[in-house]
């Protein structure tokens, strides 16, 4: 039956329009993401790694091959975690302030930590370890600075850099024998280079969008 003109709408008991289906009302609020996710579990969990990993590292004066097998299989497991970390934030919708912080600062804890633990045993210059390291502080410092005007998303030749690293760096710490000493030597020369192109490349994106931002 046509009801007269100015009746209320039919409730949703009646099978008429819902609370939430009125033109014009306003879309329900997304729930917060729980701060307690497998995304930040898995970067707390790279985090927690780190010291593990030195300990393996330099244990049994750092040159015993079984420890430093161990070394190798703690610090794969944690850069295991940064793949799929933020994997799962962003396909999961679990992405939280936290771990935005967090993540960068779990990355380079280990990266740093695997350099300068090398550097220390005599087995990877500190030169090599100054410039990446110098490069990864100065862009994290730089992304938080610019975080307020937008997101500087990774890019290919990031991924690249972090490629290199993570493979050069792997194979740095197995005990592999001395002829394998020039195929590492050329795969951290190959992530120097990459890791201050993509830096600069990253610098330029921030200066861009500071000046948008100045628009």
């Amino acid at each position: 039956m046509t009801q007269p003109p100015g009746s209320p709408a039919p409730s949703s008991a009646d099978g008429g329009t819902t609370p939430g289906a009125v033109a014009g009302s306003p879309t329900p609020a997304r729930a917060p993401v729980p701060l307690v996710n497998i995304a930040n579990a898995l970067t707390v969990a790279r985090l927690v790694l780190v010291p593990v990993f030195l300990v393996a590292l330099f244990a049994g004066g750092g040159h015993a091959p079984s420890w430093r097998w161990i070394a190798f299989g703690v610090f794969a497991v944690a850069s295991l975690t940064d793949s799929f970390d933020g994997e799962f934030a962003r396909r999961w919708g679990l992405v939280t302030d936290f771990g935005k912080i967090a993540d960068p600062i779990a990355d380079k804890a280990l990266v740093g930590a695997a350099l300068v633990g090398l550097s220390i045993l005599g087995e990877l210059a500190w030169w090599v370890t100054i410039v990446i390291a110098v490069r990864e502080l100065g862009i994290t410092a730089m992304r938080f600075w610019v975080l307020r005007h937008g997101v500087i998303p990774a890019s290919r030749g990031g991924k690249v850099k972090t490629a290199l690293q993570t493979l050069a760096l792997g194979l740095a710490i197995m005990p592999l024998p001395p002829t394998a000493a020039p195929l590492v030597a050329t795969l951290f020369l190959l992530a120097v280079v990459v890791t201050v192109v993509s830096g600069l490349d990253y610098v330029a994106q921030a200066v861009r969008l500071r000046r948008a931002a100045a628009r």
